[in-house]
């Protein structure tokens, strides 16, 4: 049927009639828009109206115009050399721009807007005229943005000279250069035209989503940007949006609110209709208000996801998705649904890791696009009328890598941008073209010099890096099926959220550590106390820093407890539902002086890796009030966002009196052992809890053995001593004594005891020697998991 409308005389067909099968006659992002009409508004998804013209109207006027010769001309004189992708461009498209609709084509799209417009209860609807190409958005071709858009369309007359337009977009430069990379025939590509019913986004918002993390390929997340106004700013990669991650295991749950992530972009222009003159929309810059708010609120963002998560489900694959908030009603839309194509693509099972083996001068950072490292030498090209400028094989460093750059993005080694976030078209074709990249740096262009060489890393997680120089690096092939299984239960420590999703592919058995310190100096980068008393803040810029950073969040404290919150949960996401265990803060004293208003708070002290530390700190009065942030936001995982495998450690506890406190102190905000499945471990990391071990083992619910500190104690050896390096060595007899003493007083109390220090990601002895005295389980460093499981299996092997 779809074939025979592509070759017939259906000029013009609604969306609730048009499903997938029909691509051949309405391309694929109609034919997408057709089947979330037909298909998914009773889930609850709301798609604007519409109707789109055909293939077959597109070819009656290619063949009515003459233009079938003349293109091919033009394209026969590019390849040959006679003339430049721009020329030939721009003459294919003044062709079709001059070219007139047959009178019956030009009647059914005039009698289906004053249809659309009585609909919508407006005599000259305002539409969106997107282009869909019927080769468009397939699995192996993404097409993202190729063509054009044109929007806030108004009038038989415009939507007529609009559609022109979308027919000429099939031949813009970065178009037949992109179908050149793929291998299609530029003629038997057709072009279909959707017009839709404009959501108010001007006056509202809108923005991307993936049913995927597009860098880590991690497939049970959802992955949303957003911005004020028109999407377009968002898809081309123009301004810096909101970043919001979702769960979606925990979704099916109306109770939760799995949001894992929640970054605030600069936001700083919006794209808006125009008043009056020819143009139809323009840029303007954001108000200060709007910069300094999240465009979604909670609800909001977990009823996009669930949407996402419904057309996933419906089209049996990943997907990427356009969505929009009309500023009048409130309401949500869905816009736009296509195949994700890159990670969708990739083995589950064979990955490469990269590492940098050496270190440079950092110079800018900004989102990693891709998970490889590449080096070359910088080419600044600011305007895309300089592209000819670019040299093959150099790091492209541009303003906004847009469709236009297409031609120049497949032969850069890598590419670092000023603006943009993961989810702009930019970052899209990156992928797609297998080309690392760093987006949104917000100051690439001025700080890398031209013709200088430098090292792009987007090896580290989401955060990816620029340094100066040639840096080397390795790549290592990793087939996690050759892995073999072990009886220990081999975790790994995770300190970093952007980082968690970048391991999700290991065999883990859950998180043996996750460090609080590590979301709390990075992400939140402020003192507790000095969200609790802002007012005992006295620096100036100190007090300035922190209005800056808590942007958004009205209550400070919650800014404290959302960021450490969604943190915690997007590190365990990736090992759901194995259990997490997640470390109470364990700064010292003179490391949470570093902190924003840290000065404020923090007294000096002649030793601080004996001091003010650990478990000492949460029920001093001195501490209490930050510590009950700590535990609001344990508890929101737990309880809200419903990661209910997330298991609480308390570090160094140096007395069962203390470790009594301690529980009271978590009870009496909300963690109380034993409810809803809470379990709470202590850290084996002083000598008194191996001496004590019995007495603290019917306090706590595991033990985790900190080999670090423990050496540090136990030797007398300061661990951050140059000079005393040779002595530091976590086998060393008395401490191995000390290990096997508390594992075996752990087991005869019933509890479970594993180890999160680095001796068996350092030593492979230390690893056979824990097996052999029957550790329950060992958490290893990532980057080390490869090589040391088959060293606990062994060693599994020999003592059986």
């Amino acid at each position: 049927m779809a074939d025979t409308m592509a070759t017939t005389g259906v000029h013009v067909m609604w969306f609730e009639d048009v499903g997938m099968g029909d691509v051949p006659a309405v391309g694929g992002k109609n034919a997408s828009l057709g089947e979330l009409t037909r298909s998914l508004m009773s889930s609850g998804v709301r798609v604007p109206e519409g109707f789109a013209t055909t293939a077959a109207a597109y070819r009656a006027f290619v063949a009515t115009n003459g233009l079938e010769a003349p293109i091919r001309t033009s394209l026969e004189n590019y390849r040959a050399g006679r003339a430049t992708l721009r020329e030939a461009g721009e003459a294919i498209r003044e062709l079709i721009l001059e070219g007139q609709f047959p009178p019956d084509i030009a009647a059914a799209i005039r009698e289906s807007y004053r249809a659309l417009s009585e609909r919508t209860g407006h005599p000259r609807a305002s539409v969106a005229v997107r282009s869909s190409a019927t080769a468009e958005d397939l699995p192996d071709a993404s097409f993202a943005g190729q063509q054009e858009t044109f929007l806030n369309i108004s009038g038989e007359r415009e939507l007529l000279e609009a559609c022109r337009k979308c027919y000429a977009s099939l031949f813009t430069d970065r178009a037949i250069s992109y179908r050149e990379i793929k291998g299609f025939d530029h003629l038997e590509v057709a072009l279909s035209i959707g017009v839709q019913r404009m959501v108010r986004s001007d006056i509202g918002a809108s923005g991307v989503m993936f049913s995927i993390d597009t860098e880590s390929g991690f497939p049970r997340s959802v992955l949303i940007s957003a911005a004020w106004g028109l999407g377009e700013t968002v898809v081309q990669g123009s301004i810096n949006p909101d970043k919001y991650q979702v769960f979606k295991p925990l979704l099916a749950d109306a109770h939760l609110m799995p949001i894992i992530e929640k970054s605030m972009g600069a936001k700083e222009r919006k794209m808006v209709y125009s008043r009056g003159g020819h143009a139809r929309t323009r840029t303007v810059d954001t108000p200060d208000q709007e910069r300094r708010s999240f465009v979604l609120t909670d609800a909001e963002t977990v009823e996009l996801a669930r949407w996402a998560v419904a057309v996933e489900e419906h089209y049996g694959r990943p997907m990427d998705m356009e969505w929009a908030r009309d500023g009048s009603t409130g309401e949500l839309f869905m816009v736009q649904a296509r195949p994700e194509t890159v990670q969708a693509r990739r083995s589950g099972s064979v990955f490469s890791v990269y590492h940098l083996r050496e270190s440079g001068r950092l110079l800018a950072e900004g989102a990693a696009i891709g998970e490889s490292i590449a080096h070359g030498l910088a080419c600044v090209v600011r305007d895309a009328k300089d592209i000819e400028d670019f040299r093959d094989g150099s790091i492209l460093v541009t303003q906004m890598t847009d469709p236009d750059w297409v031609p120049i993005m497949q032969r850069a080694a890598g590419i670092v941008t000023d603006h943009g976030g993961p989810t702009s078209h930019a970052a899209i074709v990156s992928r797609e073209l297998g080309v690392p990249a760093v987006v949104g740096t917000g100051n690439g262009t001025s700080v890398l010099e031209n013709g200088k060489p430098i090292t792009l890393s987007c090896a580290g997680g989401e955060d990816g890096q620029v340094y100066e120089g040639t840096l080397a690096f390795d790549v290592e092939q990793v087939d996690l099926g050759a892995l073999p299984e072990t009886r220990t239960a081999v975790m790994v420590n995770i300190a970093s959220p952007s980082a968690a999703f970048q391991w999700w592919r290991l065999p883990a058995a859950g998180v043996g550590l996750a460090r609080m310190e590590f979301i709390i100096s990075n992400l939140i980068r402020i003192h507790p106390m000095a969200l609790v008393h802002p007012e005992r803040v006295t620096d100036p810029g100190e007090a300035e820093r922190i209005r800056e950073l808590t942007r958004g969040y009205p209550d400070l404290k919650e800014y404290f407890v959302d960021v450490l919150a969604t943190g915690i949960g997007k590190i365990a996401a990736p090992y759901h539902p194995n259990p997490v265990i997640v470390r109470l803060s364990d700064f010292k004293s003179n490391e949470y002086g570093h902190l924003i208003g840290g000065g404020s708070f923090e007294v000096a002290e002649e030793n601080p890796m004996l001091g003010f530390r650990g478990a000492s700190r949460y029920y001093n009065d001195r501490y209490r009030e930050g510590f009950a942030l700590e535990c609001r936001a344990l508890k929101r995982v737990r309880e809200e966002l419903g990661f209910s495998n997330v298991i609480v450690m308390v570090p160094f506890c140096r007395t069962p009196h203390e470790a009594d406190l301690v529980i009271k102190e978590m009870a009496d905000n909300g963690l109380v052992r034993g409810e809803q499945g809470l379990q709470v471990y202590m850290m084996c990391e002083i000598p008194s809890n191996v001496i004590l071990a019995a007495e603290f083992a019917g306090r706590f619910d595991g033990f985790s053995i900190g080999s670090n500190d423990l050496t540090q104690l136990v030797l007398g050896v300061d661990r951050d001593s140059e000079q005393l390096a040779g002595l530091f060595d976590e086998r060393d007899a008395a401490v191995t004594s000390m290990i096997a003493q508390v594992i075996g007083s752990a087991h005869a109390a019933g509890i479970k005891v594993g180890i999160c220090g680095q001796g068996p990601s350092n030593h492979a002895d230390f690893a056979e020697f824990l097996v052999k005295e029957g550790i329950d389980s060992i958490s290893l460093n990532p980057d080390t998991f490869l090589k040391t499981v088959p060293v606990i299996a062994a060693a599994e092997k020999s003592v059986s």
